[in-house]
């Protein structure tokens, strides 16, 4: 069983220790640097809106996401999403993403949330094809190591037909 509430400046040091690696840290954002410091996650996502933090019953976080890019009655973007290694596969991914979207929907009342996840990171386009997202673009880009990898442009309708 999870909850999610905003997160909190305090909150990232706990969310810097959840990538295990350079290429984890790269799935959640390209621009930050492993290992990770509380101060990059406060820095990098002072202008992100809807900051959110999955809990367990222990009230441990577990995960983190965030909105950005917000272009009003149109789109945003789901950003950062990142999952703590033992939360991994348990619930906490889909209870975060799913708070994700509503916040979208009802809160920045957007018809459409969008997200880029990278051709390596299997798991994760396997799991937002499953919540619903759909592929609309590749774009080639260039991961922490210098090697060309794919990031896949993915979106999901938030409106009623």
């Amino acid at each position: 069983m999870f909850t999610c509430r905003s997160a909190t400046n305090e909150d990232f040091n706990t969310i810097r220790s959840f990538p295990r690696n350079a290429e984890e840290l790269y799935y959640m954002s390209p621009v930050l640097q492993y290992p990770l410091t509380s101060e990059q996650l406060v820095e990098s996502t002072k202008n992100r809106l809807q900051q959110t933090v999955v809990v367990d019953v222990k009230g441990q976080i577990q995960g983190y996401a965030n909105l950005y890019g917000l272009e009003v009655d149109k789109h945003c973007w789901l950003g950062n999403v990142i999952v703590s290694p033992e939360a991994r596969g348990t619930g906490a991914a889909e209870s975060l993403i799913r708070t994700m979207i509503a916040k979208a929907t009802d809160e920045l009342k957007v018809q459409e949330l969008h997200l880029v996840c990278h051709n390596v990171n299997t798991r994760g386009l396997i799991f937002y094809t499953k919540l619903g997202f759909k592929p609309y673009l590749v774009e080639k880009k260039t991961n922490h190591t210098g090697q060309t990898i794919a990031g896949i442009r993915m979106k999901l309708s938030v409106t009623e037909p």
